[in-house]
């Protein structure tokens, strides 16, 4: 007998309400048919909480992103706006300057009090690969609504490297949650009190945990981020540890003042001054501080999973790994100044597992750390 998430959530004594869905629930919604795909998930797929979306076997280069709107279906548009078409089965490069559209293998059949968020993972993210998840007659990126049936298809414009993808290969995540399940500051602030969602740097609450820059690092002529060279190489998404940072990364060394003047769509890596903590019960996104601090965006890939930080799990002192590109004009941060922030939300159960615990997590513990696929610098 098929068991729904619905279901698993209601039997079991320990479950709030509401809440992010954890793995156990994700792999009752995949034995459900709530989730369905042409092949079973591969190790290392489900996460904590949430789902790696896996790309399909053709990719469409497209005129433009879009998004389809009201009773209009993905696969309709991309009849009207393909260019080419891509295959991956054994590989292909996606070019930068150019918009892809990639059917995923994964689709959703959601009950109707379920709905999901999607995000780039953090590897995608520190390749500044802009990748966004679309649904048939959507109206935001990466949203996808209740009761929502239907295929999932990710948008993806690598803006710095070319990057080589197969089917299969991994760029976005997804989320799943019951009811509403984000933590107002009131609660939060109980919880830093109770458990220590931060630590060092300036430990401030409001509108979530507010993330500042580290840009002193241990001092002068310490590194304190880096800055993406253009004409690079390829990097293929799937290979871990396979290129030399120096080929495509500009280390970037403090000098007197601790401030960076950020180049008008440059990409930066660089670090929170403050060490994070997601407390097993809880999950946590990072979203921009406020566009009105600055023209320029942080942090593409958002999702901090249950245990990322945690002590127990190995991950004492972790900080935040931030994205940053400006945008239109110069723009100078100093050290210490408000970047971005973490909302926290509520677990709909404790995951069987944490972030950190055996399963291949490659940022547990970080401080200023590349993605996964270069390696360490000597």
């Amino acid at each position: 007998m098929n068991v729904t998430a619905g279901q698993v959530l209601n039997g079991s004594a320990t479950l709030s309400s509401e809440g992010i869905l954890p793995e156990r629930i994700i792999r009752a919604m995949f034995a459900a048919g709530e989730i369905s795909a042409a092949a079973a998930p591969v190790d290392g797929q489900i996460q904590p909480a949430s789902l790696d979306l896996r790309l399909g076997e053709v990719a469409f280069r497209v005129r433009a992103s879009f998004l389809p709107g009201p009773e209009i279906r993905v696969a309709d548009r991309l009849e009207q706006l393909k260019l080419h078409t891509v295959d991956l089965s054994e590989g292909a490069v996606l070019e930068t300057g150019c918009v892809y559209i990639v059917p995923l293998q994964e689709s959703l059949a959601l009950a109707s009090d379920i709905s999901a968020t999607a995000n780039p993972k953090s590897s995608t993210g520190r390749l500044d690969v802009f990748t966004r998840v679309i649904t048939d007659n959507g109206l935001a990126f990466d949203t996808i609504p209740t009761g929502y049936r239907g295929p999932l298809y990710a948008e993806i414009s690598p803006l710095t490297f070319p990057i080589l993808v197969r089917s299969g290969s991994r760029l976005s995540q997804i989320r799943f949650r019951r009811g509403q399940s984000l933590i107002p500051d009131a609660e939060l602030e109980e919880i830093h009190r109770t458990q220590t969602l931060m630590s060092g740097g300036n430990e401030r609450i409001g509108g979530g945990v507010q993330l500042s820059i580290d840009l002193e690092g241990s001092g002068a002529g310490s590194l304190i981020g880096y800055r993406a060279k253009h004409h690079s190489g390829l990097i293929d998404v799937d290979k871990v540890g396979a290129q030399d940072p120096l080929d495509f990364w500009e280390p970037i060394h403090r000098r007197q003042r601790a401030e960076l003047i950020l180049d008008p769509d440059a990409f930066y890596i660089l670090v929170s001054q403050e060490a994070v903590h997601v407390p097993p019960d809880y999950a946590a996104e990072m979203v921009p501080f406020d566009p009105l601090v600055g023209e320029f965006r942080v942090h593409y890939a958002g999702f901090f999973d249950p245990g990322f930080g945690h002590a127990g799990a190995g991950g004492i002192g972790s900080r935040a790994v931030l994205e940053v590109r400006s945008h239109d004009v110069p723009f100078i941060v100093e050290h210490g100044q408000t970047i971005g922030r973490l909302v926290y939300e509520h677990m709909a159960e404790r995951p069987e597992w944490l972030y950190g615990e055996g399963i291949g997590s490659n940022y547990q513990g970080q401080a200023l750390k590349l993605s996964k696929h270069f390696r360490a610098p000597a």
